[in-house]
């Protein structure tokens, strides 16, 4: 039997991984500051995060959501406190596609409405809400394909004021990330979100804060939505909150009433994810890793921005930077030549998505290892 062929990869297998080093099966050693796509938030292996599973596969792995499962409390309690959302309710999924897509479910039921805004380069997934409303027509199949999403452009205000004026009866919700990562690491301003809250407030819409990749604390707030002051009425989360344990969830404000049979999920929430994430907040808290994230992020934003070839940097501790044209082959070079993982967005965007807990000497290493892959290319070109 063969894998389904559906990803390009790279000639590597990842055997060991610790911090933000990853191993090969030939004992070969890289940089992480990808994280598996912002999944790895305190660190590979992180030993409280090792211990905390270990302990939970010792008293019960699984059982369904028919009963009651105190550490799901725990974690409602944890996400309640250090995201600031105090009233809000949790349920609980598998993945970030399966909280966009609970997410405009929700909504949808809440409104009695069909209709869906989202921005133009967005993604949200590819189940089969998530994707309609993702800007993508190639990962859209014709089962998928919908009238009820809406394509915006991003921070276009007036854009978004015309719209609900129109079909602001229609409007379920509205969902946007805050930075968009897979499309180079865009972000939304805060006078935009501001404005997406007063025409959700206006018209009965429910705003959808995509928190999936933007979130757990990599902006330096919880949600990178929080920068705008205003509250959203749904905050999707998953890659960044089990450190690589699946778990996903959505936030919930109170004003949006559950009742039995309106969402549901067989693994969602159980004690050993539970356990993870419950690990991951404890590690954030005790190592006061989300101002890690914005003391690093800056550092490495301004160095970025000094570093010659190039030219367009983008972000907090989840970072795009554009590269001159003749240097687009960085991110192969960095991986095989000086063994750094890193992300890309096409046509020349690296995306950087390192542990929240990435340390100054890690990002001075990659920085060396940046500079030195921009003169290996340059050497080529002349």
């Amino acid at each position: 039997m063969s894998l389904f062929n559906v990803y390009p990869l790279n000639p590597i297998a990842i055997t060991k991984a610790a911090g933000s080093r990853v191993w090969d099966d030939k004992g070969q050693e890289y940089l992480d500051m990808y994280g598996g796509h912002a999944v790895i938030s305190i660190g590979h292996t992180h030993p409280h995060w090792v211990k905390r599973i270990e302990d939970q596969l010792h008293a019960i792995a699984f059982y369904s959501n028919s009963v009651i499962m105190p550490i799901q409390a725990q974690l409602a309690d944890a996400l309640n406190a250090i995201s600031g959302k105090k009233d809000f309710q949790l349920f609980l999924c598998n993945s970030g596609a399966e909280a966009n897509e609970n997410a405009l479910k929700l909504a949808s039921f809440h409104t009695g409405r069909k209709k869906i805004i989202a921005f133009k380069k967005a993604f949200h997934g590819r189940t089969s809400l998530a994707v309609a409303a993702t800007d993508n027509p190639s990962i859209v199949a014709p089962v998928n394909e919908t009238d009820n999403i809406i394509f915006l452009p991003l921070n276009d205000i007036p854009a978004l004021q015309a719209c609900f004026a129109q079909q602001g009866n229609q409007i379920a919700a509205v969902i946007i990330e805050g930075i968009q990562g897979v499309a180079g690491i865009y972000e939304a301003t805060d006078a935009f979100l501001q404005a997406i809250r007063k025409a959700c407030d206006d018209f009965g819409a429910v705003y959808i804060a995509d928190s999936v990749q933007c979130g757990y604390g990599r902006t330096g707030q919880f949600f990178a939505h929080d920068h705008a002051g205003v509250n959203a009425d749904i905050y999707s989360m998953a890659k960044g909150m089990g450190n690589g344990f699946p778990i996903g969830g959505i936030l919930i404000a109170p004003h949006i009433q559950a009742k039995f049979g309106m969402l549901g999920t067989t693994f969602g929430g159980n004690p050993l994810a539970c356990a993870a994430a419950l690990a991951v907040i404890e590690v954030m808290q005790q190592d006061q890793l989300i101002e890690n994230a914005k003391t690093q992020g800056a550092y490495l934003i301004d160095a970025l921005k000094q570093t010659k070839g190039v030219k367009l940097v983008r972000g907090g501790l989840m970072i795009g930077f554009e590269m001159e044209e003749v240097l687009q082959d960085i991110r192969k070079i960095l991986l095989n030549d000086f063994k750094v993982f890193t992300g890309e967005a096409k046509p020349n965007v690296i995306r950087l998505l390192p542990s929240l807990a990435i340390t100054k000497t890690d990002i001075d290493l990659f920085l060396i290892r940046l500079q030195d892959a921009i003169a290996q290319l340059q050497e080529k070109t002349v």
